[in-house]
């Protein structure tokens, strides 16, 4: 006991609590490492590149009038009707996620970005950006021209082997669609299905969607899982008309009108408006139409 408190133990017990206590903080320190996320991008070059993305579609952003659920829908049904018939994805989930995702095309992302969707860059993405907070601070989003872009991009996304499956589904099985994008990981809300559900539903907008023959349905197959396998990070070239066999096509006469065209080769005026990625009806003489899907 003579030798408890000498100099020289009290050193050596100093020097174990230190020990200890520098292996205590070590560990701290690794487990909030690796629990900390690091922003890809700077507060300051996202502020800056945002600036630069706002200023580039100024004129835009203060011409933009505020969208309501019905004048949404009317703007983009068309668009949604034409993807669904090249891709099979219901016209219903491209409108009723688009609703949802874009805040009824009044978000920011939409405003600014034309991000309707709320995709986020990837790897491949070639185009410009616009950084949010979302799951990351600093999440970087797409940016398109145009809103009919997002739209287009919005099917691309979608050709992706975790999605393949759903494009076995009929392209009016919006229930379908909308269970499996959430089990494909498209987003984290566990309630996503009955949200997107109930948009289609509290707005009808399933009355856009149509069915398929079996014949169809398995061509379309065929089609859509073949790019998805073969074009993978590749931009898919959209040409309808050059694509198209020529007994697929209906060349405008005298007195043709789109409404008695579509009857007269069993579509809607909204198919045939969608298959020949048109904004409005006018026609003109010697012009080529799609007649079929």
């Amino acid at each position: 006991m003579i030798y408890a408190n000498s100099p020289s133990s009290a050193l050596m017990r100093n020097m174990f609590f230190l020990f200890i206590s520098l292996i205590f903080l070590s560990s701290c320190a690794a487990r909030k490492k690796a629990v900390t996320h690091t922003p890809v991008i700077s507060n300051t070059e996202a502020r800056k590149n945002n600036i630069s993305i706002e200023k580039a579609n100024k004129q835009e952003i203060a011409s933009y009038v505020p969208f309501t659920t019905a004048s949404y829908i009317d703007r983009f049904k068309t668009i949604a009707i034409q993807e669904m018939n090249l891709y099979g994805i219901p016209a219903s989930i491209t409108l009723a996620q688009g609703l949802f995702e874009s805040g009824t095309g009044n978000g920011d992302l939409a405003k600014i970005a034309n991000n309707h969707f709320g995709i986020k860059c990837t790897s491949d993405w070639k185009g410009k950006s616009y950084y949010k907070d979302d799951d990351q601070v600093n999440d970087c989003f797409r940016v398109y021209d145009k809103a009919e872009d997002s739209y287009r991009d919005h099917s691309e996304f979608l050709k992706r082997k975790r999605y393949a499956a759903l494009f076995e589904l009929d392209k009016n099985d919006y229930q379908g669609w909308a269970n499996g994008l959430k089990a494909a990981g498209y987003a984290t809300n566990p309630n996503y299905p009955q949200l997107i559900i109930g948009v289609i539903e509290k707005y009808h907008l399933d009355q856009y969607d149509r069915p398929e023959g079996e014949i169809q349905k398995i061509k379309r197959e065929d089609r859509v899982l073949t790019q998805i396998n073969q074009n993978i990070g590749k931009a898919i070239k959209d040409s309808l008309v050059q694509h198209t066999p020529t007994d697929k096509l209906y060349t405008i006469k005298p007195g043709d009108t789109l409404y008695n065209i579509s009857k007269r080769f069993g579509l809607t005026v909204d198919e045939l408006k969608a298959l020949n990625n048109m904004a409005d009806n006018n026609i003109k003489l010697g012009q080529k139409l799609i007649i079929a899907k």
